[in-house]
């Protein structure tokens, strides 16, 4: 579907001139942005059937149920169920047959007086498609950027007017929807983590490719997705949790991966003497994910599907460093955030021209990484000889490096994973991948039983067709 990139004003009045639609705009947070611009530019009356602002708890808790937390996703369903079906009862017999009927809806944290935080909330709409047809809903998540609050209000009404023309205009292209989100903004003044979608019109939609494609097209540097498959903001599952971290191509998932898993988060729970069992993340990033041709659909899907199987939640990221990944899980959680590497990769983390764009290089990449409570978890790997064994007790760093290496160790910022097969280190999945596309047989033996019996199923990987 052609995308004119029309301004937000010009959306507005799109909406507004369109007879078919009619609605209900509900906000709470930031003033009534999204219903101002509809507004602003003339013939609201033919759009908006309702606007309102349940700013008091006590008001908003009588309309929409009582809430432990009023800026919510449960918050924002609850407001979209209540104003859809009051939209129904009152109108549906005068202009159900011609009119397609939405509740948009937005709860908000914005910056005030006395509250001098970054901004987030919950916008979502709930429309028809036709006259009289299921509805649909589109939900997302915003961290509002901007410094100062009349911004914030602006960006608010604009991204509302964006999804809302989206919902009506565009959803047949999920590409064209997702991207036109921002029209009109940018990423230094607002950050989308996470859209779901629910209704006919979007049954075909993988929400883990939609999960993806927010990050592949820049509306966020990183978005989740749980071990069910379920997109959602990383606050809804990290908050004040602490979280075990493990980045990789993953294709496939390794019986060495798995250990690592384990044996690291065996210590980190041992360590941390809370009883708070981590948040275990499975991070992907744009280029783990990316081939000669770009990033492959199918094959995100055979990873993430083998993820699940597993019972574990993915990170997918645009973030290129470590210390990159322990700034954003820190924008979700105060706890302890543990990284776990294999010790290859920690003696590349060390290498000095990977900090180039960074004007204090490697000490300024180290002081954001281990700012606050990271600890970094290595596992031993074999030397090149098949039978030294490297651990990060013993990992040889370089003459410049050294110094800064010792001080992480000694303050146990840098671990070594105590626990490890020694007859299971080493199986990269580049190498188990090799032998799959060989139709060597060896390769089942080298990753967890229900990854085999899911790659033999479907065929993943180059695998030469599903057997059993």
């Amino acid at each position: 579907m052609e995308n004119k990139r029309l301004s937000t004003d010009d959306k507005a009045r799109k909406i507004n001139l369109d007879k078919a639609v009619h609605g209900t705009i509900a906000e709470i947070g930031a003033g009534q942005e999204v219903a101002r611009r509809f507004f602003l530019v003339g013939g609201a009356a033919n759009t908006v059937a309702k606007t309102m602002s349940a700013y008091d708890m006590a008001v908003s808790d009588a309309i929409y149920g009582p809430s432990d937390r009023y800026v919510s996703r449960r918050r924002l369903e609850a407001m979209l169920e209540h104003e859809y079906e009051l939209l129904l009862e009152r109108l549906d017999a005068k202009r159900g047959e011609s009119n397609a009927f939405f509740a948009f809806a937005d709860t908000v944290a914005a910056r005030s007086y006395s509250r001098k935080e970054e901004g987030h909330g919950w916008l979502g709409v709930r429309f028809q498609t036709a006259p009289r047809g299921e509805p649909h809903d589109i939900i997302i998540h915003v961290r509002m950027l901007d410094t100062e609050n009349a911004r914030e209000q602006e960006a608010l009404g604009i991204v509302g007017v964006n999804l809302l023309y989206a919902a009506y205009y565009l959803r047949e292209d999920p590409d064209l929807l997702i991207a036109s989100l921002l029209d009109d903004l940018s990423r230094e003044r607002m950050e989308i983590d996470m859209i779901r979608f629910a209704g006919p019109a979007f049954e075909d939609l993988d929400a883990r490719l939609m999960s993806l494609k927010l990050v592949k097209l820049g509306l966020t540097d990183a978005a989740m997705f749980t071990a069910e498959g379920e997109a959602v903001q990383p606050g809804e599952v990290l908050y004040g949790k602490p979280v075990l971290v493990l980045r990789g191509n993953f294709r496939p998932v390794t019986n060495t991966i798995m250990d690592m898993l384990q044996f690291a988060g065996e210590q980190f729970a041992r360590e941390g003497g809370d009883g708070i069992k981590p948040v275990v993340l499975m991070e992907m990033t744009l280029h783990n994910l990316s081939g000669d041709s770009g990033i492959d659909g199918p094959d995100f899907l055979a990873r993430a599907e083998i993820l699940e199987t597993l019972g574990l939640n993915v990170l997918i990221s645009n973030l290129a460093h470590y210390h990159s990944v322990a700034v954003y899980l820190k924008a979700y959680t105060n706890n302890r955030i543990g990284i776990v590497v294999g010790v290859p990769a920690l003696l590349s983390i060390f290498d000095e021209k990977y900090y180039g764009d960074l004007e204090g290089g490697i000490l300024e990449a180290f002081g954001r990484l281990f700012k606050s409570r990271v600890q970094m978890l290595a596992y031993p790997a074999f030397g090149p000889n098949g039978k030294d064994l490297i651990t990060a007790e013993n990992i040889e760093i370089t003459p410049r490096a050294r110094n800064l290496y010792c001080h992480l160790f000694e303050n146990k910022m840098i671990v070594p994973i105590e626990r490890y097969d020694a007859s299971r280190l080493g199986l990269f999945p580049r190498d188990v991948l090799a032998l799959i596309q060989k139709g060597d047989p060896s390769w089942e033996s080298r990753v967890p039983a229900e990854v085999a019996k899911l790659i033999k199923k479907r065929g993943y990987f180059g695998y030469p067709g599903p057997r059993g």
